[in-house]
């Protein structure tokens, strides 16, 4: 056996003055000095996910949030093809201030702005700000056209038509 929580609960007592008598539950682990991370891709079934694996991590980490934004999927119209739309909320940013790149496969959107030193505020709750938001995109992703209109920032992703690909293994025979 690997390992096992083992988890005692003891009924409660009543309260008396605020104060709770005796523990509620004692937790103990048995065979591990800390909790290890299991793979989410761990299944004998699912070979050279590896790097999929390092993604996701990728991904999980460093997220604060900002911007927020929508992941929406756009229907098939007349000859174009299915399409994936992100929309950031980016208000108070310009054009000149946004960037939007593919790197090593990964869509990578930042924003700078500038603090504006001519200006005196007797109350500044709007700060300038700098973003960076990274998007893990999957192989043949295609990154069709990015448009910022009313604060909005929409980029629009070709979701590539999955080939099936069926490939025969000849079976040698040894006697």
């Amino acid at each position: 056996m690997i390992g096992l929580w083992a988890c005692t609960v003891q009924a409660r007592r009543p309260v008396e003055r605020g104060r709770r008598k005796g523990p509620i539950k004692v937790a103990s682990r048995e065979g591990f000095e800390a909790m290890s991370r299991v793979p989410s891709l761990s299944s004998p079934f699912l070979l050279g996910f590896d790097e999929i694996e390092r993604a996701l991590d990728r991904v999980t980490k460093g997220a604060d949030g900002y911007p927020p934004y929508n992941i929406e999927r756009i229907a098939r119209e007349n000859n174009v093809p299915e399409r994936l739309r992100i929309t950031l909320a980016v208000a108070g940013f310009t054009r000149d201030q946004l960037d939007v790149t593919v790197e090593e496969s990964q869509l990578v959107i930042r924003g700078r702005q500038q603090e504006d030193k001519a200006r005196q505020y007797l109350h500044r709750g709007i700060a300038a700000r700098q973003f960076q938001r990274t998007f893990v995109l999957a192989d043949g992703m295609d990154v069709l056209s990015a448009d910022l209109k009313n604060g909005l920032l929409s980029i629009d992703l070709a979701r590539p038509e999955p080939e099936r690909i069926v490939k025969t293994i000849s079976i040698t025979d040894h006697d």
